[in-house]
């Protein structure tokens, strides 16, 4: 099959006609029987290498002389990565109705900068934009889209700088350490790549999917409760079980400012610290997340009891400052895991909560009762995300009485 004239290299790769001529005389491209999808792709990067102030020349001997070769961008890992269409931004919106300004989001989603109206759009990015369309048809503002779009760049671009640093740690340099020259390294890295890039895709689609499974039965289950309630056929629980969530601040810093390891680290220590003051008061750990866990308690003493002892521990185990959140009510229990609004008001209440406090709902004083507790009411606390305001409480260890507290805004 024959490769692509010089012409469509160019195209592909956003650069002029004359650049891959250019490239060719260098001996930085070697058409062949044509160009090649991995051709595009060098002529790509090598165009904005020297645009950040790489001299073409410079690259050129490096390339003859054997030092470094560019011939892994033709490894099948690198097949995925897009090419720039004929279509620019403005034709684009034009074309489908859709604002400039809310396709530009989709550039940004994908890791790049803000492109400009006479830019040309790239071939994964017009698969977002039936996506987008729905969605505006729908009737969903464009504030939201965005937000939802750059959700999914953030969380996104997280997964690719970690899976990044742990391919450079853990392959890249482990193959120089062996002996291996950097063309070497390159082209052997680049193999594995290809074996290890479809296996990681279909890896990420579960997880997304599972993810997706997992708020979908959330959001169903609270759905189906409140109608019950509406229609006077969701009764309250006697003996309710509370849910808590217990969270540390700063560790979207610490991550940032100390690295993966380091928060891996935090994120095991928690473990630690959460595991024996929550099986001595009736609980346990249901779940990790990341900067937190999330538990349940047969009794709702038991978890306010077990959130304060490890709320006040966090510190002497080295780690930042803790806070908690508890709710108690009825829970639906599948597949190892707790849904319900029980489950999301918890995890709300725990966003309210300050660094060293454990706040707690008015459903779970009242289930507490006497006992070696005390709360400081609140107030009426509206929380994001949930309808209506919520009576909210700071617990205390009953001999400590109430503390005064900065009241927050309401």
């Amino acid at each position: 099959m024959a490769g692509y004239p010089p012409e469509e290299v160019a195209r592909r790769a956003g650069v002029d006609p004359g650049y891959v001529g250019r490239l060719v005389e260098l001996g930085i491209l070697t058409p062949g029987d044509g160009f090649s999808p991995g051709d595009v792709l060098r002529a790509r990067w090598v165009e904005s290498l020297e645009r950040s102030g790489v001299p073409l020349e410079a690259m050129a001997v490096v390339l003859r002389e054997g030092t470094l070769s560019l011939s892994f961008l033709g490894a099948p890992a690198f097949d995925r990565f897009a090419d720039l269409t004929e279509t620019t931004y403005e034709e684009l919106s034009r074309e489908t109705g859709l604002p400039l300004e809310l396709l530009r989001v989709i550039r940004e989603a994908i890791g790049f900068g803000e492109p400009g109206p006479g830019d040309r759009v790239r071939e994964d990015e017009l698969s977002v934009v039936p996506a987008i369309a729905l969605a505006v048809a729908t009737g969903v503002p464009p504030a939201v889209i965005e937000r939802l779009f750059r959700a999914y760049a953030d969380g996104m671009r997280r997964i690719v700088e970690i899976e990044t640093d742990a391919w450079t740690n853990e392959v890249e340099r482990r193959f120089l350490d062996e002996g291996m020259s950097e063309r070497e390294m390159l082209e052997r890295q680049a193999d594995l790549g290809s074996r290890f890039a479809p296996l990681l895709e279909r890896a990420l689609l579960a997880i997304y999917q599972g993810q997706q499974e997992h708020a979908w039965r959330q959001s169903f289950v609270e759905q189906i409760e409140e109608m019950l309630e509406r229609a006077g056929l969701h009764h309250r629980v006697r003996r309710p079980p509370a849910i808590a969530f217990l969270d540390l601040a700063g560790y979207t810093r610490l991550t940032e400012e100390r690295g993966d390891a380091a928060a891996a680290d935090v994120a095991a220590r928690l473990a630690r610290l959460v595991e024996p003051p929550a099986r001595e008061h009736g609980g346990r750990p249901v779940k990790r997340l990341g900067d937190g866990v999330m538990l349940y308690f047969r009794e709702p003493a038991g978890a306010v009891l077990a959130a304060l002892e490890i709320v006040a521990g966090a510190g002497r185990h080295g780690l930042p400052p803790a806070h908690g959140g508890i709710h108690a009510g009825p829970v639906v229990f599948q597949e190892g895991d707790y849904f319900g609004r029980t489950v999301n008001l918890a995890a709300r209440i725990s966003e309210y909560a300050r660094p060293g406090e454990v706040v707690v709902s008015q459903e779970v004083v009242d289930a507490a009762g006497p006992g070696p507790l005390s709360f400081q009411d609140l107030g009426l606390v509206e929380l994001r995300g949930v309808r209506g305001p919520l009576r909210l409480h700071l617990a205390r260890p009953a001999e400590r009485g109430r503390v005064g507290r900065a009241a927050r805004p309401r």
